[in-house]
């Protein structure tokens, strides 16, 4: 196989801030989720926060995950949709310069607007999301790269895909690609609001199942209805072969398709819980496509992920991945 990964999804530019929950409550922000917004509400609510942007960054669900596995040292493909503009080609540069292939460099970036994520980081390290997905609301059918996905060991799905219909026909076409050709399909619901706000058409998405699924245990009860893990977890082994279902700081539970596995977590001073769950599947993602068990895969995303939050921003720099590596794969 050329590729460990090929992942689809949303392809947005972070723009980060920190702000309070004064502030949230006065904008009508809802806490702790992704809303999708208009750019004009988007550039509103920016222009009122007095901290300004913190930092910006290439970001988006599933990008964040491949950077991660690619940075770690697998080889990756991703398919997204960007606009030629500046936004759209800093995006790009970042993809490229980390080794990624992409759908991108095939064709001429069309006319439009790149998305943009604000990130709005609270003092309790919960970010809040407000996203105007401008061109990328557009990914559909055509940015699949079916070469690419038949020479994948896994293909991702990102689940932001789902809010909107060219999206979800691309997640659908996508699995059903990869299933007849014996690529295992990996799905991320993303964030609560994805499950909440589209169970339905999620359900769809997923099928009768998926070789593998990440969620927080939010996600996994709204998705299987239940008020409790216990619960939830029994219901998910009826939809996905295998399952990770993280645990913010009770670390991560793993079901490897036989037993389920606790995956205890590294204790940190979370700062920004932005990208976490990118970040522990994108290394979970390299660990298992890499000769490790899942057991050693979950530790590998549980360190990432506690270093990931303990910092501002969804990502790590090479070398603090590697490092990261030695640490958890040669003790």
């Amino acid at each position: 196989m050329k590729y460990d990964v090929y992942a689809i999804g949303n392809a947005v530019v972070d723009y980060v801030t920190e702000t309070s929950d004064k502030f949230l409550e006065e904008h009508d922000i809802e806490k702790s989720v992704m809303t999708l917004v208009d750019e004009d509400r988007q550039m509103s609510v920016l222009a009122d926060i007095d901290s300004g942007v913190t930092k910006k960054e290439g970001g988006g669900s599933a990008a964040n995950t491949i950077v991660a596995a690619s940075m770690l040292g697998g080889k990756c493909f991703y398919s997204c949709k960007v606009a030629n503009d500046g936004d759209g080609h800093f995006f790009l540069k970042e993809l490229t310069d980390i080794g990624i292939d992409t759908n991108l460099e095939k064709k001429e970036l069309e006319t439009g607007v790149t998305g943009k994520v604000l990130i709005m980081v609270t003092p309790d390290s919960e970010r809040t999301m407000n996203t105007f997905l401008g061109i990328s609301s557009e990914f559909g059918v055509k940015e699949l790269d079916k070469e690419a996905i038949s020479n994948s060991k896994y293909l991702f799905i990102e689940g932001y895909l789902v809010a909107s219909e060219s999206g979800r026909h691309a997640m659908k076409e996508a699995k059903k690609y990869a299933e007849e050709n014996n690529i295992k399909v990996s799905l991320t619901f993303s964030d609560p609001s994805m499950v909440k706000y589209f169970r339905d058409e999620m359900e769809d998405v997923v099928g009768a199942s998926v070789d593998l699924l990440f969620c927080n245990e939010e996600e996994a009860m709204l998705f299987t209805q239940t008020d409790n893990i216990t619960d939830a977890r029994a219901e998910l082994k009826k939809v996905a072969k295998k399952f990770v279902v993280t645990q913010g700081k009770n670390g991560s539970l793993i079901y490897d398709g036989d037993t389920f596995i606790n995956i205890e977590p590294y204790e940190v001073e979370a700062v920004d819980s932005n990208g976490a769950g990118d970040m522990f599947s994108g290394a979970f993602l390299y660990g298992i496509t890499n000769g490790h068990t899942f057991a050693s895969a979950g530790k590998l995303a549980s360190k990432a992920s506690s270093v990931v939050v303990s910092k501002y921003g969804p990502r790590l720099t090479f070398s603090k991945l590697q490092e990261i590596k030695k640490e958890v794969f040669e003790v």
